[in-house]
């Protein structure tokens, strides 16, 4: 069986959650495969242009996968759990999730300015940059406490806090 491992990234909007993970992932495809998720909860993401085939097809509520010499794209009208957006990826080292809060996963929370702290019950990680005042905030002592300009450092976090899948 092969050791696949999966972390997940949480925050507020416009904290850098999008950025962390490319950076991490840019990283990690040096020596792994690498898969992202992203969930979208305000289902604003666009993947298609209306009027070409494989929106057509989107639309009409059936699974569409669109393959080309370069890529293959899946276009699901279905909700996925955890375990079906693996079977599905199925070949990667490292798991990155952005968002989905309710993922039995090990998860990071970024923030800069100002630290939510509704986000501690579901967080084993804080990432933060000089722009908070750690002193400031009763951070749990459960969590550990990352520099979010540290890629090698929450890689590390990553390594031994990721959740085999």
């Amino acid at each position: 069986m092969k050791k696949r491992y999966a972390v997940a990234f949480t925050g507020p909007s416009n904290s850098g959650k999008t950025t962390l993970v490319e950076k991490v992932a840019r990283e990690l495809i040096k020596k792994y495969k690498v898969a992202i998720i992203k969930n979208d909860p305000k289902d604003k993401a666009l993947f298609d242009i209306e009027g070409k085939d494989s929106y057509k097809f989107s639309q009409t509520g059936a699974e569409v996968v669109v393959t080309s010499p370069t890529r293959t794209t899946y276009f699901s009208q279905r909700e996925k759990g955890l375990d079906d957006i693996v079977a599905m990826i199925d070949d990667f080292d490292y798991l990155l999730v952005e968002g989905l809060k309710t993922l039995p996963l090990p998860r990071i929370a970024i923030f800069r300015n100002t630290i939510e702290e509704s986000y501690f019950s579901c967080s084993e990680a804080i990432a933060t940059d000089q722009s908070i005042d750690l002193k400031t905030y009763t951070i749990p002592d459960k969590i550990t406490l990352l520099d979010l300009n540290d890629t090698s450092e929450i890689i590390s976090w990553i390594k031994n806090n990721a959740k085999r899948v």
